[in-house]
């Protein structure tokens, strides 16, 4: 059952992030059923003042019509009671009723996430430590999530793009709103890539300082950890390592480049109270290591999916247009990309599959890893649908031919 209008109708009542809307909702099974009985008689609930004069002049007409301005933009609903919510966002205070969203959800649902935040104003250091960690979680398949500021965030949604992977935003504004202006210019970029964009607010709401403090719960509860980079005192990203906590989730502070920084005395004062630090991509991915509950948690809510919708597949390839385009968009601020050429390796790519007999899933593997990055193992499996089995096989055999070369964290690259 359809339900997306009676979810986005008690969303227009109650507003963002209500506490009285679950209050309520602890009483019906159905979005449809609150929506019956609040319109038949609201006395006997304890609506407040701003809910009742919604209630006089917001109709279930006015929901039907952000359905169909939704579908004129291009954007996607889920709500509350859909498969495709994330489950993640289902059992947190106040969880969304509906979400808005231009791209792949399905990104979010069952995978290795990490929510990664911090200053918009990130120094040299940081923007270095972003790129690196970032990218070496993306490689070992992890999906970044950021809040789409300036700074800290879109250089780690960059970073993961880079290694071919998709990356999701949580925006703190409806997603036609052009906010911030800097970053504009990548929300295509990341929708190509596999991503996702993705609000509570619908399509014409204003955009006001509360909402990115409402955002930052979702933001937190998307990632099955939380990274703050760089945060100084009065830096946002430390709202969202508060609800992290509250929430349940781990939160990873990385150390100061200087004790005495200003910059990061957020990551002290995080750090002091009980934060993990983090020194490079090792920590993470410890701690999504097979037998943790993390990874208990991870693996059901990937089997549940996939019970509820035959079309489970969250990795899209990223075409090769979209990788020149970060290698442009890093040039464009003066920056170096800290991944090489990609194409440098191609030809003796050509070379070794000409020289070489290889079986058709040997020259798929070679072909895969032409532009000369170094990829895992479990990425190349799910980009190329081979068996884990087939493809430890096939790589040790092209290893022996001297095509490859393994190496530490189960990555593997084509040998120069």
């Amino acid at each position: 059952m359809n339900d997306t209008k009676y979810w986005i109708w008690l969303a227009m009542i109650f507003g963002t992030a209500s506490k009285n809307l679950w209050k309520i909702m602890c009483a019906f099974e159905t979005a449809e059923e609150a929506y019956c009985e609040i319109c038949s008689d609201s006395r006997l609930l304890n609506l407040n003042a701003s809910e009742k004069r919604n209630l006089k002049t917001i109709t279930l007409s006015d929901a039907e019509k952000v359905i169909s301005e939704c579908e004129s933009k291009g954007i996607n609903t889920v709500c509350y009671s859909s498969e495709k919510y994330p489950n993640q966002l289902k059992y947190i205070v106040d969880p969304p009723a509906v979400l808005y969203y231009r791209g792949n959800i399905d990104c979010l649902i069952g995978t290795k996430t990490i929510t990664t935040v911090g200053t918009r104003k990130i120094s040299d250091y940081g923007r270095k430590v972003v790129r690196r960690i970032c990218s070496e979680l993306a490689a070992s398949g992890i999906i970044i999530i950021s809040g789409f500021a300036v700074g800290t965030d879109i250089e780690a949604n960059l970073a993961a793009i880079s290694e071919n992977m998709p990356t999701a935003c949580v925006m703190g504004a409806e997603l036609d709103h052009d906010y911030p202006k800097e970053n504009s210019k990548y929300r295509d970029m990341i929708i190509e890539a596999g991503g996702v964009l993705i609000s509570e607010y619908r399509p014409g709401s204003p955009t006001v300082p509360s909402n990115f403090s409402a955002r930052n719960r979702i933001l937190s509860a998307l990632g099955r950890a939380v990274v703050i980079f760089e945060a100084p005192l009065e830096s946002g990203s430390l709202s969202t390592a508060d609800y992290a906590a509250e929430q349940g989730r781990e939160v990873f502070s990385l150390p100061p480049v200087d004790i005495f920084s200003d910059s990061y005395a957020g990551n002290v004062n995080l750090l002091r109270n009980g934060a993990l630090p983090v020194f490079g991509a090792d920590e993470l991915l410890a701690y999504f290591s097979f037998g943790t509950p993390i990874m208990a948690e991870i693996m059901s809510d990937s089997s549940n999916f996939a019970k509820k919708t035959e079309n489970h597949k969250t990795r899209i390839p990223v075409e090769k247009h979209i990788i020149k385009e970060i290698d442009k968009a890093y040039e464009d601020t003066g920056e170096i990309l800290a991944v090489e050429n990609k194409t440098k390796n191609i030809s003796n790519a050509d070379k070794i599959i000409n020289d070489l007999m290889l079986n058709g899933n040997q020259k798929r593997i070679v072909e895969f890893l032409a532009d000369g990055r170094a990829v895992h193992k479990d990425i190349i499996a799910q980009n190329l649908d081979i068996e884990i089995t087939n493809l430890m096989s096939d790589i040790t055999d092209l290893e022996i031919a001297g095509a490859l070369k393994q190496l530490p964290g189960n990555m593997v690259e084509i040998k120069i």
